[in-house]
């Protein structure tokens, strides 16, 4: 069970802390009415906060949808919200959403907000949801606030999935292309090497075959230590991406490079604006949300410079000019940014801006992925016939024909 830090007050009037083992934070309070202590605070001790998020099981996002749309079905259907919960619990058949809708329906039943219930499990709810059922509970429109992220979730699953629909092919045309390649060059390549030994003895021997049979015998002699070596640079890269600078320098990398960084940067920016507006909408404070929004772009470069703009629409500037300064925002979305804050519906133009950048960013996609697939073709045919005419050539010039 998880331990409880608290701090008291004794009848006498003095103050004591300590902790104490309770299955939930309502135990914890019982167990410290029973000692006759007054409890002024009581929290759950970060070890068991960590322990609590390991043990929780991932849940994906298509199953959080239908939590969120039969949740709002029900309450806009006028039924309460712990019955609406416990209809979800007897219809919801995967075991770690079940656990986790039972727990938040038994920390609403002990008084506890629905988000503050939903806080408890931050590998399943992250803050987006959290502040816009947050928003929604004080300002009494739950309901919509749900089907709103029950929207959203199923908007970015899309796009998710057109993303990596996208990169099937020119992923499988790149495996299929090493794997050919490895095959020839470790069984195929090999058998011609005694019947070319004559003229590697007399210097006869073709600069590419020469090059060719090299390769293919380091790829026999050493193919362990080539694999141990790719391992060692993958996970020295990861250990490097771990860092700050390692990502910070990455992130700067994805946005700049050729063909993918206007993708990339397109597609932060859509997200950024879509989270933005969305929680603007449901009546979530600009601060606020910029610090929830920032994270999601997925780069940091991008967050870096929301946050600083964030910083200075604290001290009453415009959230255009700041985002125009850092560089990193195409003109004519800060135009549009600045016009929608001129006409107070900023919320409605984020939106607006978020679907025609995905409009764009999925005909940018396409043609990148298009201009792809016959890139891939040509390079393997290129190694493919490489391959035939180092070991053509030599014995074409054997039989005199060359």
């Amino acid at each position: 069970m998880p331990e409880f830090q608290y701090d008291a007050r004794l009848a006498s009037g003095q103050q004591t802390s300590g902790v104490l083992t309770a299955a939930n934070e309502q135990d914890a309070l019982g167990i410290l009415s029973s000692r006759q202590l007054f409890p002024l605070r009581v929290m759950m001790s970060e070890e068991s906060v960590k322990a609590a998020a390991k043990s929780q099981k991932r849940v994906s996002n298509k199953l959080l949808t239908g939590f969120y749309t039969k949740l709002a079905d029900l309450l806009t259907a006028g039924v309460p919200l712990l019955r609406s919960l416990q209809l979800i619990i007897e219809q919801t058949s995967h075991s770690g959403l079940k656990s986790i809708i039972q727990d938040i329906n038994d920390q609403v039943a002990d008084g506890t907000r629905l988000a503050e219930a939903m806080a408890k499990h931050p590998k399943t709810f992250n803050d987006l949801v959290l502040s816009m059922v947050r928003a929604g509970e004080e300002g009494g429109f739950l309901e919509d606030v749900l089907k709103r992220v029950s929207s959203f979730n199923e908007h970015q699953e899309e796009l998710k999935s057109r993303v990596v629909g996208a990169m099937i092919y020119p992923s499988f045309l790149c495996l299929a292309g090493a794997s050919i390649v490895t095959v020839m060059m470790v069984v195929f390549v090999p058998k011609f090497a005694p019947i070319f030994s004559r003229m590697q003895d007399r210097g006869e021997l073709p600069m590419a075959t020469t090059t060719l049979l090299g390769f293919s015998e380091f790829l026999q002699s050493y193919w362990l230590i080539a694999i141990m070596a790719l391992v060692g640079i993958g996970v020295a890269a990861q250990r490097w991406l771990d860092t700050d600078n390692g990502r910070d320098k990455f992130d700067m990398f994805r946005l700049k490079a050729w063909g993918i960084g206007i993708i990339v940067k397109n597609l932060a920016i859509a997200r950024f604006c879509r989270i933005l507006g969305t929680l603007l909408h449901n009546g979530v404070p600009i601060l606020q949300a910029l610090r929830i929004a920032k994270d999601a772009t997925g780069n940091r470069v991008l967050s870096a410079a929301i946050g600083e703009a964030a910083d200075n629409v604290s001290s009453g500037k415009s959230l255009a000019e700041p985002l125009r300064a850092s560089g990193q925002f195409p003109k004519e979305i800060m135009e549009m940014i600045s016009v929608g804050e001129e006409a107070n519906n900023l919320e409605q133009v984020l939106i607006n801006i978020s679907d025609n950048l995905e409009r764009q960013t999925n005909r940018q996609l396409d043609m990148l992925v298009r201009m792809v697939e016959p890139l891939m073709l040509l390079l393997m045919a290129v190694i493919v016939v490489y391959i035939i005419f180092a070991l053509l050539y030599p014995v074409l010039m054997m039989s005199g024909l060359s």
